[in-house]
């Protein structure tokens, strides 16, 4: 019975995966490389790779996501340090708070940034107000450098994801192989980068990864900053001619080789390292205690970041709390006639009630598959079973853009998927969508949860007459339950807040989901980035329970979910 269960997820999963992941793909390779005729053509990459307009974009594309990448690396790793190393004042404070930046996709911080630092924004208030600049002066503090800002963006806003990993990284190695490199005097930063940073490699590229990938198909916050020298927006103004031009397939096609050949070019050179460490620390080891003064420092250090991390919040928070904002430090006159709106307004409801569904619908599959999966990949010897475990871990690796394109491009009239076109009606798209995205959340969830506990406990209930797949139910799902709860609400949250795949498939108001509407009130004049701000924080405040909820679960398990 286990090898049959086995073997029919192996087959759904083949199949699941091959009409919603690869079907997607090859749609886009054959938009970008297959002619009318039917013949295989490299003319469309051709004029796509002497444009100097798209040639641009993929170059910013990946200077962008370089940069984002280095500035969360510098952000997240002296932290993860610190947290592994020392003891100081707040530190379990500032550890829960360490997810705070990740409360709200970056493209609606990026609302509040554009509200600091533009012309007559807090920025250029606070400095006229200190006498540092005469009045009326104004500075686009954007507008001078866009690249900068989108991935300060992103950074402080992603940096978390390699934090998780580093800190978990850290914890795994024995303080005995950092003695011994002391006892020949290699000390500080020679033995850092000498024996730790070479130890955690593999860590730091299991977020930095993620980090990359995110950075380079961003969509959302290149769209509020207004740069389109960037691919991702390339793409998607190129939407609207979809069915004439090969080019948006082609961009695509770029795109997604490019992603995995960074994916695979990184594998190659940290994520293979990899250094036996003993079974038990031959050292005490464990965090130390600094003088008072450095503990403060340290604090101070942690607290600093965390605090610029989350000014894009606090940013949202006060315009969705103002009536206007306008030459001022802080806004004058505070109003909650926005929160009533965002629940209120023709827009927002039926936004909100979509994505309640779709990210509901979605996560009851991810949760029944990945189940299925880790059950599969942990518990059986199935051959092949590690190729699941791939197929699983694989949309982390590609980009939702890449995805939600390819959707697009499979549902076209004529198609053999014509019928989920997402100009009537984007409902199974998006659920499909969402489903596919955050599946490998649930399935590392699931999976670490099935390792953490005894296979001798099933044997038992075996031995007294239960099934397998009964005593799988009766016995183990109950004790790994927190690990699933945990897998759920996280790929629930981001299914709430997703955005490639949502501004992408979602073309119809009735069908809009919050992070759409969202933009599309971002874009209105008069009220609308009040209302949009507003719809933030309701969102902000939801994610923010539940990552307050998957920490209290998980604790320091919670980095292997972001991996790959």
């Amino acid at each position: 019975m286990s090898k049959n269960f086995a073997r029919l997820v192996f087959l759904f999963t083949l199949l699941f995966f091959a009409a919603f992941f690869l079907w997607p793909i090859l749609q886009i390779l054959k938009g970008g490389f297959v002619d009318a005729d039917g013949k295989l053509t490299f003319a469309y990459l051709g004029a796509l790779l002497t444009d100097p307009i798209y040639l641009a974009g993929l170059a910013n594309s990946f200077l962008l996501a370089l940069t984002t990448t280095v500035f969360a690396l510098l952000i997240a790793l002296p932290l993860a340090f610190l947290s592994d190393r020392f003891i100081y004042p707040g530190k379990n404070l500032l550890g829960s708070l360490i997810l705070v930046p990740m409360i709200l996709p970056p493209f609606v911080g990026a609302i509040g940034i554009k509200q600091m630092l533009g012309q007559y924004g807090a920025l250029n208030s606070l400095l006229i107000h200190l006498g540092l600049r005469p009045e009326g002066w104004t500075f686009d503090w954007l507008g001078a450098n866009q690249f900068l800002g989108i991935a300060l963006v992103n950074a402080f806003s992603l940096y978390p994801i390699i934090y998780l990993n580093a800190v978990a990284a850290l914890a795994n190695i024995d303080p005995a192989m950092e003695e011994a490199a002391a006892n020949l005097g290699c000390v500080g930063l020679r033995r850092f980068f000498k024996i730790t940073l070479p130890l955690i490699k593999p860590g730091l590229f299991a977020g930095g990864t993620i980090v990359f990938i995110w950075a380079f198909t961003d969509l959302g916050v290149a769209l509020i900053f207004d740069y389109a020298r960037v691919t991702s927006v390339q793409i998607f103004y190129g939407l609207k001619d979809i069915g004439g031009n090969p080019f948006p397939y082609a961009l695509v096609a770029v795109m997604l080789v490019s992603s995995v050949l960074f994916y695979a070019v990184g594998k190659g050179l940290f994520g293979r390292q990899s250094y036996a460490m003993m079974a038990k620390a031959t050292s005490a080891g464990g965090a130390q205690a600094l003088p008072r003064g450095r503990a403060w420092l340290c604090t101070a250090l942690f607290a600093g970041i965390t605090f610029v991390a989350i000014l894009p919040h606090l940013g949202v928070v006060l315009v969705a709390f103002s009536d206007d904002w306008y030459r001022t430090v802080i806004p004058q006159h505070f109003t909650l006639d926005n929160f009533k709106l965002a629940l209120g307004h023709d827009l927002t409801v039926p936004a909100i009630a979509n994505s309640l569904k779709y990210a509901s619908i979605s996560t009851i599959i991810d949760v029944i598959l990945g189940i299925a999966l880790a059950y599969v990949i942990v518990r059986s010897k199935v051959a092949g079973r590690q190729i699941l475990d791939f197929l699983a871990m694989l949309p982390l690796a590609v980009p939702g853009l890449v995805l939600a394109f390819g959707y697009l491009a499979m549902s076209q009239d004529g198609k053999f998927f014509s019928f989920l076109n997402p100009t009537q009606n984007p409902t199974i798209l998006l659920i499909i969508a969402y489903s596919v995205r955050r599946l490998p959340y649930v399935v590392r969830s699931a999976a670490a949860g099935f390792q953490q506990t005894s296979e001798t406990l099933e044997e038992a209930a075996q031995n007294l007459g239960c099934p397998p797949l009964k005593a799988t139910f009766k016995v183990t799902i109950p004790l790994i339950l927190a690990n699933l709860i945990a897998g759920g609400l996280l790929a629930f949250s981001f299914a709430m807040l997703e955005v490639s795949d949502s501004l992408v498939l979602a073309q119809k108001q009735l069908y809009y989901p919050i992070t759409k509407a969202i933009y599309e009130l971002f874009q209105l004049l008069g009220d609308g980035k009040f209302i949009a701000s507003a719809l933030g924080v309701w969102a902000m405040a939801f994610l923010g329970i539940t990552i307050a909820g998957m920490t209290i679960l998980l604790g320091k398990k919670l980095g292997a979910i972001f991996r790959v």
